[in-house]
C-alpha cells in the first residue's frame, strides 16, 4: 500500500545504530535487547493479515526457520506430505544403515507393551532351541529385530555381500529414528500447525509445541501474543 513510512519496526546494525525498514536512523529504546524489533503497528497489521487468510498473509512465505529433527520414519513419511515452503536434507539410510550397531534406543518404542502389560491372548508364542514354548511381547520382538539387524550388519561388514545389506534394509521397522534438517516458511508452518495440532500421533503434538516456541509464533498459530 506504499505505506513504508508508517512502519514502527527497526533493527540494530553491526555498529549498534537503530535503523527503520527504510534504513533511516531510529532511536533505540534503552531497555531494548536484540537485533530486530517488530513495532506494535506492524505487529497489528501482521495479525490482521494472518486472520484474513493465507492469500493476505503472503509475508509469512518470506519468514524462514531451520530445524534439526530426529523422528521415526513413520512420522517423517507424514511430514513428506508438505512440500510447499518445506525443504529437507536427511541422513542416508541407504549409505549409513550399517555404520553402528542397532539398539532399542534407535527406535521410538515408548508405547510398546512388555510381557507383564500384555494380555495373554495377545502374546506371540514361539519354540525355543530346546523345543519349549516361549512368549514374546512387542518390546521383546523389538529386541529380536535388533539382534537380527546386528547379525546381518556384522555379516555385511565382513563379507561386503549385498545380500545381508538387503536384510537390514527390508527388516528395518518404521519406528527407526532418523535425523533430518528442515527449512520451513512460516506459511508452511501455519498450514502444518492447523492440520496437525490435534493429530493422534504424539510426535505431531511435540512438533506443534515446538512451533509455539518460535519467535512471533502467534502469526502462525493465531493465538494471543506471547510475552518475549
Amino acid at each position: 500500500m506504499n505505506s513504508w513510512e508508517k512502519s514502527d519496526s527497526f533493527f540494530v546494525d553491526s555498529d549498534g545504530d537503530g535503523r527503520d525498514i527504510c534504513g533511516n536512523l531510529f532511536n533505540v529504546p534503552l531497555e531494548f535487547e536484540g537485533t530486530v524489533n517488530v513495532g506494535k503497528q506492524d505487529h497489528d497489521l501482521m495479525m490482521r493479515l494472518c486472520k484474513a487468510g493465507a492469500s493476505d498473509a503472503k509475508f509469512r512465505r518470506m519468514i524462514i526457520c531451520y530445524a534439526d529433527i530426529t523422528a521415526p520414519l513413520y512420522w517423517l513419511k507424514e511430514m513428506d506430505t508438505y512440500r510447499m515452503g518445506v525443504e529437507k536434507n536427511s541422513c542416508s539410510t541407504m549409505h549409513k544403515i550399517a555404520s553402528k550397531e542397532f539398539t532399542p534406543g534407535d527406535f521410538s518404542h515408548e508405547h510398546l507393551l512388555t510381557i507383564d502389560d500384555l494380555p495373554c491372548d495377545c502374546a506371540l508364542m514361539a519354540i525355543d532351541v530346546n523345543g519349549d514354548p516361549c512368549y514374546y511381547s512387542p518390546d521383546g520382538q523389538l529386541d529380536i529385530i535388533c539382534k537380527a539387524l546386528n547379525k546381518y550388519r556384522q555379516k555385511f561388514i565382513v563379507t561386503k555381500d549385498k545380500t545381508y545389506w538387503w536384510q537390514m534394509i527390508q527388516l528395518l521397522p518404521s519406528s527407526y529414528n532418523q535425523r533430518r534438517t528442515y527449512m520451513f516458511s512460516y506459511e508452511a508452518l501455519s498450514k502444518i500447525y492447523r492440520e496437525r495440532r490435534n493429530h493422534k500421533l504424539d510426535e505431531w503434538h511435540q512438533f506443534c509445541d515446538w512451533v509455539e516456541t518460535l519467535p512471533y509464533s502467534e502469526i502462525i498459530t493465531l493465538k494471543e501474543e506471547k510475552s518475549r
